[in-house]
């Protein structure tokens, strides 16, 4: 276990340098840069002709005319020795300062989001394949099929709309009028989970339907096994053979997959947000691009990747810790 711990981690050190590289080439993709934009802003409608040398000023002032090989070491190296993300050049202060309320209302809806699909997808997956051919069986398998079919964005419009001309219901944003702008306190944290709900569910809506069909199908070949069939000869109970046999081995797709799901929410989030006016990353990522405010999308990128990379090794352990054969296979 402790081999495989370590070579997973070197992986996610290696892959997350190489991200920072393509990351950090990204940013520098878009013509132009925030000197450019700056002055657009700053003199735009007041008559005043801007001259290149005016804006080479404005660059030098950001720091800007730098070799790119050494904006990046220096980009890289406060994140790494500092956790400092960079200047953010439309806002006039630090990256952290910017992101880090959304950084943790987007982690806390991330968690709630897999949380909520693996308590419903596993258990109700499991009671499928039990009751194979009934009625229940054939009745999630419809709705599985329909939440890989309806968009998450057009679930949260019909949510959004019964909930509020139905219900009368706050659905919208994360916090109610009197939490918006009040310090963290414990009513802050209920309200926050109170409204983390809908968009959770709408969030893992696909995701459920996806491992609903994957621990249904895989339940269904374990219990097909012989494993099985000894166990049950043996005159072990049920429950106690389904846990211990098909089950166990049903949910390892599950586990292998978790970064491929938080990839997937990370994914469809940003539409989603702006469907229920979620204060999130993907908006910033979008409009920080449109500003040319390279040091904020650089970092909201890399903080993306860093959680997918994280989730991947945690599913590597996890998956290791169910399955004796991985950790054979590593031994």
């Amino acid at each position: 276990m402790l081999i495989l711990a370590v070579r997973r981690l070197i992986g996610v050190i290696v892959t997350l340098f190489l991200v920072s590289i393509m990351v950090f080439a990204i940013m520098e993709l878009p013509p132009g840069d925030y000197a450019e934009r700056y002055a657009f802003r700053k003199f735009s409608g007041t008559g005043v002709q801007v001259s290149e040398s005016d804006i080479q000023s404005i660059r030098i002032d950001f720091g800007l005319d730098r070799p790119v090989y050494e904006r990046y070491l220096d980009w890289i190296g406060g994140i790494v020795f500092e956790f400092d993300f960079g200047q953010a050049f439309a806002y006039e202060t630090s990256v952290n300062n910017v992101i880090g309320d959304r950084v943790f209302l987007t982690l806390a809806l991330l968690f709630v989001t897999l949380i909520l699909t693996y308590l419903l997808a596993i258990p109700i997956a499991i009671y499928a394949a039990v009751r194979r051919h009934s009625i229940a069986d054939y009745s999630l398998t419809v709705v599985s099929y329909l939440g890989l079919a309806l968009p998450n964005f057009m679930l949260a419009l019909i949510l959004l709309y019964v909930g509020v001309t139905v219900f009368d219901l706050d659905i919208g944003g994360l916090f109610s009028e009197e939490y918006e702008d009040a310090p963290w306190s414990l009513g802050k944290v209920l309200d926050l989970l109170a409204h983390l709900v809908i968009p959770a569910l709408v969030l893992a809506w696909s995701a459920t339907a996806l491992q609903l069909q994957t621990v249904r199908s895989t339940m269904l070949d374990e219990l097909n096994k012989l494993s099985v069939t000894a166990a049950r000869a043996r005159g072990l109970s049920e429950w106690r053979l389904l846990l211990k046999y098909p089950a166990r081995l049903a949910i390892n797709p599950v586990v292998s997959t978790i970064g491929f799901d938080v990839n997937r929410i990370f994914s469809e989030l940003p539409i989603v947000a702006l469907v229920l006016g979620l204060p999130e990353l993907g908006q910033l990522l979008v409009q920080s691009y449109l500003d040319l405010d390279m040091y904020v999308a650089g970092a909201i990128l890399l903080m993306l990747t860093f959680f997918i990379v994280l989730m991947n090794f945690v599913s590597d352990l996890l998956l290791a810790v169910l399955d004796p054969r991985v950790r054979a296979r590593e031994g």
